[in-house]
């Protein structure tokens, strides 16, 4: 059984590490992280942003969103939930 919880908790822990090595080229503004969304052909930041208390993350222009730090890294790697959860896990040496 993967600990989703755990593995969420510990990297909202490390969120602004983690922004910055998955979202280089954006910035704090406020609460949020403003960054280009990688995985689509975006020019300026704005529309892609990450709340860093609570992990929700949204790209309003595509309407792409998700509720924690695991599923942002499923979407930015493009796979599946329990694959970045285990590899978030193993990057912040947590225990699944």
């Amino acid at each position: 059984m993967i600990d989703f919880p755990r593995i969420n908790d510990a990297a909202i822990g490390a969120l602004p590490a983690l922004l910055s090595r998955w979202l280089p080229d954006g910035r704090r503004m406020g609460h949020e992280w403003v960054a280009r969304n990688p995985t689509r052909a975006d020019r300026k930041a704005g529309s892609f942003r990450v709340n860093m208390h609570s992990g929700r993350w949204a790209d309003f222009a595509t309407g792409d969103k998700g509720g924690d730090p695991i599923s942002l890294a499923a979407y930015l790697s493009g796979i599946g939930q329990a694959d970045a959860a285990r590899a978030l896990a193993e990057m912040l040496g947590v225990s699944k």
